[in-house]
């Protein structure tokens, strides 16, 4: 079920960070979002919880759970696919 919400996810990525010149195929699924990675902070981590709970209703209650949800694309994926409404 996460697996199809891979190319989503790289796109909200892309949306809501407002990434010029990005592609999902840019985006190793696999890789650190911060970091080494994709290299953002935690500022990016704020868009980004703003941007997947109105786009698929999923809250990141708090930092520990952020850390987690955060690793890569494949991480939020499985987070949204357990969490929608």
């Amino acid at each position: 079920m996460s697996e199809s919400l891979i190319e989503p996810v790289k796109q909200l990525i892309i949306d809501a960070l407002r990434i010029e010149g990005m592609t999902t195929a840019d985006i190793d699924s696999d890789a650190p979002l911060f970091g080494e990675g994709l290299g953002l902070d935690s500022i990016d981590a704020l868009q980004l919880v703003v941007a997947m709970e109105k786009e698929y209703g999923v809250v990141v209650p708090d930092a520990a759970t952020g850390t987690t949800v955060f690793q890569s694309v494949r991480s939020m994926a499985a987070h949204i696919a357990e969490h929608r409404k």
